[in-house]
């Protein structure tokens, strides 16, 4: 099995170097991961310049770009064959729910996706690394299950607890739940007096009820929740298009 691995947090994140060191023994891998930490980066393209691709001393290959550049240039320049498989991550804390629509860790594992390609993107729900181990162990264990039942190419999002490995509770299957609105932006402002704005917090759950992937990791279980990228809002096609002239 070949297995390209890339993440959002940036080619010398623990999350990646983790899950690379917990698959080398099971399949041939190549990392090609952003050269700096890119949260938040969703699925962008950067079009606006040209990218340059370095390779660090330990082999993994780092671009400047988001992680979506990652692996569109690996899939289309850098790499001579077809990944099996594309994972993505371990990130340095949740994507659950509203979050997957602006998580570069998701948008890595998307790309794979949308080039064929089955992919899985992983994240640990608590930021901070601890128990990355145990996570980085349960990551090997899902892309050794294959999923042979489920239709290719398919897109998984994995969110572990940070608990030890014997901690952990089953595996279970789950869809998104939604959070509420965001918190406000902080307004501030820089040394020379200018004002500046942070993006604020995720909001609290919304939708954390039982099924959902909030629910899941609350109770200590890992969750995996398939994916889709169809956007159309199947039940208002054929109103609008009543609506049409």
């Amino acid at each position: 099995m070949r297995i390209l691995i890339s993440n959002d947090d940036g080619y010398l994140a623990p999350g990646i170097n983790a899950l690379a060191g917990a698959l080398a023994d099971i399949a041939e891998i190549v990392v090609v991961a952003p050269d700096s930490n890119r949260s938040g980066a969703s699925n962008s393209l950067s079009l606006d310049r040209p990218l340059s691709v370095n390779r660090a001393a330990n082999g993994f290959y780092f671009v400047n770009g988001t992680p979506t550049d990652c692996v569109h240039v690996a899939l289309t320049g850098l790499l001579d064959y077809r990944p099996d498989l594309v994972v993505s991550g371990i990130n340095n804390g949740q994507n659950m729910g509203d979050d997957t629509l602006y998580s570069g860790t998701v948008a890595a594992a998307t790309e794979a996706y949308l080039f064929g390609i089955p992919a899985i993107a992983f994240s640990q729900v608590n930021p901070g690394w601890e128990h990355i181990d145990s996570a980085a162990r349960v990551a090997r264990e899902i892309v050794l299950r294959r999923f042979d039942a489920l239709p290719s190419p398919f897109l998984l999002n994995v969110n572990i607890p940070n608990l030890p490995y014997e901690q952990l509770g089953k595996r279970v299957a789950t869809r998104l739940g939604r959070r509420h609105q965001a918190e406000p932006v902080i307004r501030s402002h820089d040394p020379r007096g200018r004002e500046i704005f942070w993006i604020g917090a995720p909001g609290a759950c919304r939708d954390a009820g039982e099924g959902t992937d909030f629910h899941a990791t609350a109770q200590g279980q890992v969750s995996l929740t398939p994916l889709q990228i169809d956007l159309t809002h199947r039940s208002q096609l054929e109103r609008l298009a009543q609506e049409l002239p």
